[in-house]
């Protein structure tokens, strides 16, 4: 890495985001930004390029950026207790909305069914239902 790091660009590029993401993550409190030199650019450290792998991979596994802020001062792994409780309420959350999701499927499928059966006659049942119980 020249003169000690990677710019924000290279940082960007290596870690497979845009830049603005890497500002709106410093910005979150998420990757410290580093000093800037007078007449010069920050310099990155690798550390950096870590921490954004990590949040990464922590949103793949459906954390907000609020729940990653916290596991990342859990990151030295030492707050087993604290981190499993994150991850049981995450947990709890998407099964709450993997059961509205299957609902939700279930009132689409019965509305495309109704729609196939009506043979274009009338108003569609699914414009019917998202226009709601006043059409």
């Amino acid at each position: 890495m020249p003169q000690g790091g990677m710019t924000i660009g290279r940082l960007a590029q290596e870690a497979g985001v845009n830049v603005e993401t890497v500002r709106y993550y410093q910005r979150r409190g998420l990757i410290e930004e580093p000093p800037k030199p007078s007449g010069g650019h920050r310099r990155y450290q690798p550390a950096a390029l870590r921490r954004i792998a990590f949040i990464r991979r922590a949103q793949g596994l459906g954390f907000s950026l609020a729940e990653i802020a916290i596991l990342l001062k859990y990151s030295d792994g030492t707050n087993w207790k604290e981190t499993r409780q994150i991850a049981e309420k995450k947990v709890a959350s998407l099964n709450i909305h993997i059961e509205q999701l299957r609902k939700i499927c279930s009132e689409l499928n019965a509305l495309i069914e109704e729609s196939k059966t009506g043979k274009g006659k009338g108003m569609c049942p699914i414009i019917k239902s998202i226009n709601g119980p006043e059409s």
